[in-house]
């Protein structure tokens, strides 16, 4: 399985030689050609001249479940970036400052009151006031493996409340939450059970030289997530309280590898640098 999505990416960069046959060259070597703008996040080769490939993910569906709380993915994110051999069937993914993860708040059912469980929060806000919203942030180095096959991805998520401050995160970029998202079976630690993803269907692209694929799933039941840190209840607008253990205690954090799960619905496309970049 590795092996075919391995051998996959490689016939899609050879794409590249045939494409600059017959495109014509231009002065710089990082203007995205026309078309490709959605690749944006993608270094160019004066950037980043180890860049195979440009990607472009969306993870448009699943869920998040992580402790007590489970979050359903219902705004699309987008990671976009650039694949570079690291040896083996290892590539780090880099990105450059239009590029990585966007930022997309998904809600978190039961609000602040849910996360906190002060009650009397609803005495003193609006109905979006009490309202809960996760950010994913990347928090580190992301892999891939075998092509699409497999993701190393750290992360922090962003917990998005006035109540909670603006630094109130789980995980961080010392300790983050790891991520191995794959397309295969998970063996996970007990309590929870192996559980498979999907791999995704090639379709035909609307882009000369790109390869397409839609209706993947990735899963990870295997990770642990640490405490939540940076969660500050501000009493009287000056009175700094910290509510870490709240948070912890409210959303079942940390929780142990085994506990959490997350299903990504995802569709994926990909371009050699050379085709992105004129």
């Amino acid at each position: 399985m590795r092996s075919r999505h391995l051998g996959l990416l490689m016939a899609v960069a050879g794409t590249a030689l045939a494409a600059l046959a017959l495109l014509a060259p231009v002065a710089s070597a990082d203007t995205i050609r026309p078309g490709y703008e959605r690749f944006a996040g993608c270094p160019g080769p004066e950037e980043n001249s180890e860049v195979l490939l440009c990607q472009r993910v969306v993870v448009d569906g699943g869920h998040f479940e992580m402790g007590s709380k489970d979050v359903p993915i219902t705004k699309p994110i987008t990671l976009t970036g650039g694949i570079v051999p690291a040896g083996g069937e290892f590539a780090n993914v880099v990105a450059n400052s239009e590029g990585g993860m966007s930022h997309v708040k998904q809600q978190v059912p039961g609000g602040i009151i849910g996360l906190t469980g002060l009650d009397w929060l609803v005495n003193f806000l609006n109905l979006e006031g009490l309202k809960l919203y996760a950010e994913t942030e990347i928090a580190g180095q992301p892999k891939a493996y075998g092509g699409i096959e497999e993701v190393d991805l750290p992360i922090r998520v962003h917990l998005i409340n006035s109540i909670l401050g603006s630094k109130c995160y789980v995980g961080s970029f010392t300790d983050p939450v790891n991520l191995r998202l794959t397309i295969n079976t998970t063996e996970p630690p007990a309590p929870n059970e192996p559980i498979s993803g999907t791999t995704p269907t090639e379709v035909e692209p609307d882009l000369p030289f790109t390869f397409k694929a839609i209706d993947g799933v990735y899963v990870d039941n295997s990770f642990d997530a640490p405490g939540a840190n940076g969660c500050t209840l501000t009493l009287f607008g000056f009175i700094p309280i910290s509510i870490n253990g709240l948070v912890n205690s409210q959303s079942g954090l940390p929780a142990a590898a085994g506990t959490n799960e997350t299903k990504q619905n995802f569709d994926v496309e990909l371009a050699p640098q050379a085709v992105v970049y004129e």
